[in-house]
């Protein structure tokens, strides 16, 4: 789960005038203008050396569906701090005309410790697209980053439009059943109380590199099985800053996890399963709680992300397949809302995984996790250590609440 950052609601695109062609686009980290284009402002060989050098970390997304709308996100880093005029993401068809998505930062600082920004959405018909990131720099000068393809698949399914949910304190009692035909509840938890050991395991996963606490992926969490509670029936998991210092002198959160790997049971998800689950988003900064599988003996460890949330994102949920790569930034102001409670379920097909938000399809990835998948399935509450999102500031307590875990076969 090692995702970039998104960021508050986008500006209107740049002017096309920039000239930003091929024959811009740098190969490397940086791209420097020569004589420039009509209206694009030339970088000299003197302010090419003056410039920072800027690097592209991470661009998504690889995929879209035709028709879907989706946002683009784009972390970048550079060799000084520096201020950029303009910081967005670029898109080409394949005659070269410019569909840039919309959104671009204005005026944002740029630093070795990186940042990250999310567009508005957007929607493409079905082809390949060129799509790279790009700044500008304090005289006008327009730099194109590393580009990559983007491919927009064929509509195979049109979502129906996400209902319209009423935020409360409490969850309401969501039907029972899937949506997805023929399947039968097989395996679930009301949590009117927490079974540990037998059901769930809540002090490690084979996902942390070290058991119980996993930096190397821009984590703060430190396992804690106390962290975890159960009340009226609803898991709290509650992360609250922790005496331990990680590998990487960076603090450590004690916080909550459930997962069914090491439990007498060992409950896996496998091929055609749908999971569901309904949780309150958390308000807290730095706040990345999910849902998600991992199955460390099998291809890309067997994990597809039902849900990640970011709290300074607050309306959007990363859904993401990283068996066959599909990704989907969705994005619904009426439906995601931090404090809000949302129904969040995951088809597993063996050629589409499919997400479901209120009971409503949002997504289908046309890639699937193939046949004799199986995964255990993992609810949490990671902490952000700030590479891609907003680390926690101060040390108020921040929680996550679940009223739900139900796999349906």
């Amino acid at each position: 789960m090692q995702k970039p950052a998104r960021r508050p609601a986008p500006r209107h695109a740049r002017p096309s005038r920039r000239g930003r062609t091929a024959a811009l686009a740098a190969t490397g980290a940086l791209a420097v203008t020569g004589a420039g284009l009509l209206g694009v402002p030339a970088v000299t060989g003197a302010q090419a050396a003056a410039l920072p050098t800027v690097t592209q970390d991470k661009l998504t997304p690889a995929t879209m569906v035709a028709g879907t709308a989706s946002a683009a996100s784009l972390t970048l880093h550079s060799s000084s701090c520096f201020t950029a005029k303009t910081v967005g993401v670029g898109l080409r068809d394949a005659a070269g005309k410019n569909l840039d998505f919309p959104g671009n930062k204005s005026n944002v600082q740029v630093c070795p410790a990186g940042l990250s920004i999310t567009t508005g959405t957007r929607t493409l018909a079905a082809g390949t697209y060129t799509q790279f990131g790009f700044w500008q720099d304090s005289t006008g000068g327009w730099h194109n980053l590393p580009s990559r393809q983007l491919v927009v698949s064929a509509d195979t399914a049109t979502p129906t439009p996400t209902p319209t949910p009423t935020p409360t304190t409490t969850p309401t009692t969501p039907a029972t059943g899937a949506p997805v035909a023929g399947k039968k509840l097989t395996w679930s938890d009301d949590f009117n109380s927490l079974d540990l050991g037998s059901r769930w395991t809540a002090d490690r996963s084979s996902s942390y590199h070290y058991g119980d606490h996993n930096p190397n992926d821009n984590k703060l969490d430190w396992l804690n099985k106390n962290n975890v509670s159960v009340s009226g029936g609803v898991a709290t998991f509650t992360a609250r800053p922790s005496t331990h210092t990680l590998e990487n002198g960076k603090q450590a959160w004690d916080t909550g996890l459930l997962t069914t790997e090491y439990s007498k049971e060992g409950f896996q998800v496998k091929t055609g399963d749908y999971i569901e689950t309904r949780v309150k988003l958390p308000a807290g900064t730095g706040a990345w709680p999910a849902l998600w599988t991992w199955n460390g003996t099998s291809g890309a460890h067997g994990e597809i992300d039902a849900f990640e949330y970011h709290s300074d994102n607050p309306n959007l949920l990363e859904l993401t397949n990283h068996i066959n790569p599909g990704h989907l930034y969705y994005t619904d102001a009426k439906a995601i809302n931090k404090d809000g409670w949302v129904t969040i379920g995951t088809h597993f097909g063996a050629t589409s995984v499919d997400w479901y938000i209120n009971g409503a399809k949002v997504f289908s990835d046309g890639k699937g996790v193939g046949a004799g998948w199986a995964a255990y399935p993992i609810l949490n509450l990671s902490l952000s250590a700030g590479n891609y999102h907003p680390a926690p500031s101060g040390t108020t307590p921040i929680t996550f609440a679940a009223d739900y875990v139900r796999v349906y076969r």
